[in-house]
């Protein structure tokens, strides 16, 4: 494992954990809720640029490049999904759909890091 899937992990949880407590209390989605899906969003975003720069630099993937990739642009286009579902209804059940961003990136982010590894 890398210092990448750690950051997700870390955001991620932290990410899940609001937005469910967000979602239980009742409450619609707020700027925690959604700022907390946009620091998903981030983290994968430097995901993306480490795993350019590692390719750039010559390192080699021990799975398939393309199945990668497919799961980094997946995982990228989560947290835009959640957050405009979020934001078009208002009501607490899109906090649960915000929390389940969290929790996917951060399955997803293991199964990078075993194609790489």
């Amino acid at each position: 494992m890398d210092a990448y899937f750690y950051i997700i992990l870390v955001v991620g949880l932290v990410s899940t954990f609001l937005c469910v407590g967000a979602g239980i209390l009742k409450k619609a989605p707020n700027d925690a809720t959604i700022l907390s899906v946009a620091a998903v969003e981030l983290s994968l975003l430097v995901y993306l640029v480490g795993s350019i720069i590692r390719v750039a630099s010559g390192e080699q993937m021990a799975g398939e490049p393309w199945e990668f990739w497919g799961y980094l642009v997946t995982a990228l286009m989560l947290p835009l999904g959640a957050v405009y579902w979020a934001i078009l209804e208002r009501t607490r059940w899109s906090n649960f759909v915000l929390a389940a961003v969290g929790v996917t990136a951060l399955v997803m982010a293991a199964r990078m890091n075993q194609i790489w590894y």
